[in-house]
């Protein structure tokens, strides 16, 4: 076993704990330089070579900042490693032109940096840190294979590669103006009219990039991309804010750029959108922030459910102690229960929107999932439910108290996560807060960093973990798996599950991934309508019966995979598709 040792800059403070690390190592107490300081930022250097693994610095450190970490034997050498006690990246992904090839792992993992080396933004190192990379050793170091001649183009200057970013809402920051002149100048592939019709984006040509919605963004984001002319296409997270029409309709137009011979990559934490718009997938393994490793090239229904089952049979390598379990489960009896809340039918008008939402109850201990295109009222509804909007008709009939979070989530706040966490989550401190919320969101590698200077996963993370927190009767979620990685999203739903049931209360959760509500819903709403317009919402009623009624108006069919149980999307007008739409089941048949 090879051995790396990872210092987290972020944690470490060693003018509040006097460098306890060196103190009690034993190679420092035998004269050796196991941990020296480093003379640049006075913060501890540990070398790998001499280290022997006791892990006594990792116990010691009270701010849990070093990792020692054992690597499997059978690791090649790295590809990338940022510095000394930094992240270390193993393999790279094929490129295969033509194709698109998706990229599977947790956040932290080293996605983003593989995307950087094969834009030519970062130069890989072969694991050398002490000095810069060389293109000539990389080129040597992939010698017949195909990343040999991608890294030769990439030098001369033949390649061009066009980004499509994470954080959408940040757009408006950097671009300005209108989004029809926005288009029309990066339009380098004469697909104005065929990008602007497949993303319905004609709704907002004559609008600012200010004035546009989280999803709006995404799609003009997305429509940007893919009207330049490039080689190499690189797609993050291209979801994100996206409702389930929206995301079909992405998938098509991400798709025509491989149909055109393009290369395509792409990050994706929904693992239906992934699996309808990849033909092949790596998956990234390791751990977070300290290494990551690519796997080899995989079909996408098998390396999915090996991601799934926690398992990659080819590396012989488990990434997960036990698989993620999809259930199947029965319909909800109506009349069984007890009831924590009813409403009225409930109608609201803004000018130009009108919602109308079915009288309904929610019980104890449930989690009652809404899901529809964007513009349907989804939002407007949690509103009148937590207070924050008040109907024109209708009412809530039992008062409860209700915990919101909302869709977007607004980081202005000045301070530490610790001291936002304080203030803003009751339970914050507890043992049950730690052992119930704070471990399985790891807010603990959070705590000493500004809320301003997270990430989106990570921002959202302390927003779900924070409305937990509450004392509340019902827990309303606008969008949590934003910006989450798969494990994230599946902690997310376990997470909100235990303490609904604890405190005997329930959940309300808004969202669009279709593999995060089937592992959630206990029911579920539909919204249909015309968006933007008008909005009608179902009563809750079980997932099954939701999901027809949602999908059959999508004109899409799902099925469950063989061996996970997961839904996975039929492609339009296979057999399967046929069948399942002539017995009316649009979300999976009847298993027996």
């Amino acid at each position: 076993m090879s051995r790396i040792s990872i210092l987290d800059q972020d944690r470490c403070q060693p003018k509040k704990c006097n460098y306890v690390c060196i103190e009690y190592c034993p190679g420092v107490r035998m004269d050796e330089d196991t941990i020296v300081i480093d003379e640049n930022n006075k913060k501890p250097l540990i070398s790998e070579e001499l280290c022997s693994g006791c892990g006594i610095c990792t116990n010691r450190c009270p701010f849990e900042a070093i990792k020692v970490i054992n690597l499997p034997e059978a690791l090649e050498d790295p590809i990338h490693r940022f510095g000394q006690n930094q992240f270390e990246l193993f393999g790279l992904p094929t490129l295969k032109q033509g194709k698109v090839v998706g990229l599977l792992g947790q956040n932290g993992i080293g996605k983003s940096t593989i995307m950087n080396i094969l834009s030519g933004e970062i130069i890989p190192n072969l694991g050398n840190f002490e000095k810069p990379g060389n293109r000539e050793e990389v080129i040597e170091y992939y010698k017949g294979s195909s990343l040999q001649n991608y890294f030769k183009s990439l030098q001369k200057g033949e390649i061009k590669t066009i980004h499509k970013p994470q954080m959408v809402d940040q757009l408006p920051k950097v671009v300005k103006g209108n989004v029809k002149t926005l288009l029309t100048n990066v339009d380098e592939r004469n697909q104005f009219d065929y990008i602007v019709e497949n993303l319905d984006l004609e709704s907002v040509l004559e609008r600012d990039m200010k004035n546009l919605s989280g999803g709006e963004l995404q799609k003009v984001a997305i429509a940007a991309t893919v009207l330049r002319e490039g080689d190499f296409y690189y797609f993050d997270e291209p979801t994100s804010w996206l409702d389930v029409r929206q995301r079909i309709n992405a998938t098509k137009v991400i798709r025509s750029l491989a149909e055109d011979n393009k290369t395509v990559l792409i990050i994706e934490h929904d693992l239906a959108t992934l699996d309808a718009l990849s033909d092949n997938i790596h998956v990234l393994y390791g751990q977070p922030g300290a290494y990551g490793v690519v796997s080899s090239m995989k079909g996408v229904r098998v390396g999915i459910n090996a991601y799934i089952n926690g398992f990659l049979k080819e590396e012989n390598v488990r990434i997960r102690n036990k698989p993620i379990e999809f259930d199947i489960r029965p319909p909800t009896p109506e009349d069984e229960g007890n009831i924590l809340t009813n409403y009225s039918d409930i109608n609201k008008k803004f000018k130009g929107f009108e919602l109308n939402a079915k009288a309904g109850e929610i019980y104890h201990d449930e989690i009652v999932t809404a899901f529809g295109s964007n513009g349907m009222g989804k939002t407007t509804f949690a509103k009148i439910l937590a207070g924050e909007e008040e109907a024109n008709k209708g009412r809530v009939e039992q008062k409860v108290k209700i915990a919101y979070k909302p869709q977007y989530i607004v980081s202005d706040f000045e301070g530490t996560v610790e001291s936002f966490l304080y203030m803003n989550a009751p339970t914050y401190g507890s043992n049950i807060f730690k052992s119930e919320i704070g471990k399985p969101f790891a807010l603990d590698e959070l705590l000493d960093k500004n809320i301003k200077d997270l990430s989106g996963g990570e921002l959202q993370r302390v927003a779900v973990a924070t409305t937990l927190a509450k004392d509340a009767d019902i827990s309303l979620f606008d969008e949590p798996t934003a910006f989450l990685d798969v494990e994230q999203r599946l902690t997310a739903g376990r997470t909100i599950s235990k303490i609904v049931e604890s405190k005997n209360a329930a959940s309300l959760i808004i969202d669009h991934d279709i593999v995060f509500i089937d592992y959630v819903s206990d029911r579920a709403m539909v919204f249909q309508g015309e968006p933007g317009l008008n909005g009608n919402a179902t009563a809750p009623s079980d997932l099954r019966t939701s999901m027809n009624i949602f999908l059959k108006d999508l004109n899409i069919t799902f099925r469950r995979d063989k061996e996970t149980k997961r839904p996975r999307v039929n492609k339009l007008d296979s057999y399967l598709d046929r069948e399942q739409k002539e017995q009316g089941e649009y979300y999976y048949l009847k298993l027996e």
